[in-house]
């Protein structure tokens, strides 16, 4: 039997864009048992994922987390996260590990002098790549999530008007120029004449608001009234995802659904787009294409740097609209 540890610390799409390689070991090595070590931010991800049969907690403790690590004897160590923290834990464990291809000077290339040289691959086939020794390869099923019963949202608390479909707008997003801003929002919601339910954490509450209030008729706000696993169950039974390049676009491909992402400062080329298997579900990208200053970092900023915010401001909701309507109905 193997014993296998998967390092991935954060964040919650880049957790769920590990899943497909976690499934496909366990049920690719037989009596296989995977251990996964995270932040404690994100342990709920990974509890009710029955292909881990154990979750670890990266604390302030690195010398008592290495001691129970140590103590499991692992056989092999598939690191998703490849940073000074991770690789201290594998050289510490001196077991066989497999680190994968993080693509840094790419992304810098890109980020800062426009130049792709990003592999035309996604990063899920990037990390099939720290199993392939193992004999192990895609099974073509996409990401995974498992909700806790208890955390399944009853439609029925929702609005009448919103229990037969609706879209689920995820306004949020951790850094701001990922985000549109909540006047061009508030814009979108209400063009789209249809029951929309936004989605976001306690600090989107202010602009769910916003836009709740200017379409009382269409539109609830349940910005930080839910916790992730909820927020993945109102994802769940959207006939209609839209979302920022964030956590729960990726919960919305691992449950197929019909996908309209929007992208600001960050970019399709980096290899992070929604992951749905052949022919199940549907993904739209709308962004705007050759500005110069795009992407201008890997991750966002709290503001645009240039000032303008073109690739949100940029974005013609009108097509975002047409696109939203033709997938509801």
């Amino acid at each position: 039997m193997k014993k296998l540890l998967f390092i991935r610390l954060s964040s919650i799409g880049d957790i769920v864009l590990t899943t497909p390689v976690v499934r496909a070991v366990h049920q690719q090595i037989p009596g296989s048992e995977i251990h996964y070590l995270t932040k404690p931010a994100f342990a709920g991800i990974l509890r009710s994922n029955p292909h881990v049969h154990q979750v670890h907690e990266y604390g302030d403790n690195m010398n008592a987390l290495l001691e129970t690590l140590r103590k499991e004897r692992f056989d092999f160590v598939v690191d998703l996260h490849h940073n000074l923290r991770s690789t201290r834990i594998r050289s510490a464990l001196a077991v066989p590990s497999k680190a994968f291809p993080k693509l840094n000077i790419e992304k810098w290339l890109l980020v800062n002098f426009k130049w792709n040289r990003m592999p035309d691959m996604h990063i899920v086939d990037r990390y099939f790549k720290t199993v392939e020794s193992l004999g192990v390869r895609y099974d073509g099923e996409g990401l995974d999530y498992f909700i806790p019963e208890p955390d399944r949202v009853d439609l029925n608390s929702l609005p009448e008007s919103h229990r037969s479909g609706y879209v689920a707008m995820v306004i949020g997003a951790q850094h701001a120029t990922k985000r549109m801003p909540a006047q061009r929002l508030n814009e979108l919601a209400a063009n789209l004449k249809l029951p929309v339910v936004l989605l976001g954490g306690k600090d989107d509450y202010e602009s769910g608001e916003l836009i709740a209030n200017g379409n009382e008729s269409n539109v609830i706000n349940l910005c930080g009234k839910f916790n992730l696993n909820q927020s993945a169950s109102l994802v769940h039974d959207a006939r209609v995802v839209i979302a920022h390049d964030t956590g729960l676009m990726h919960i919305a491909a691992a449950y197929r659904k019909k996908i309209v992402s929007i992208w600001g400062n960050t970019v399709p080329a980096f290899g992070m787009t929604p992951f749905l298997p052949t022919g199940a579900g549907e993904s739209h990208i709308f962004e705007v294409e050759g500005l110069t200053c795009r992407p201008c970092s890997k991750i966002g900023y709290d503001e645009c740097p240039k000032g303008h915010f073109k690739c949100m401001n940029g974005i013609d909701l009108s097509n975002v609209v047409r696109k939203a309507h033709d997938l509801f109905y």
